[in-house]
């Protein structure tokens, strides 16, 4: 079993540290109410659509490797 948790510890950190990449990768959701008051409008079609495409893939990543995530975990805290 010690080979079996030293893998699965090692992947964890991994899956931990790309957790951590994409996380910090994705746009921040707060932008919208200062965007207001400063008056700054970035909102056209093709920024739009370009963005939203690269947080989707982002947020979609971010659900991915943490469920990896929590089943390595689970994995470690069983065996």
């Amino acid at each position: 079993m010690d080979v079996f948790e030293t893998i699965v510890t090692v992947l964890e950190a991994i899956a931990s540290l790309a957790l951590i990449v994409v996380v910090l990768l994705q746009s921040g959701k707060e932008s919208g109410l200062s965007g207001a008051l400063t008056g700054s409008n970035n909102d056209s079609y093709l920024s739009k659509s370009k963005h939203g495409s690269l947080d989707k893939v982002m947020a979609s990543a971010t659900k991915w490797i943490a469920l990896v995530w929590v089943l390595l975990t689970l994995s470690l805290s069983l065996f």
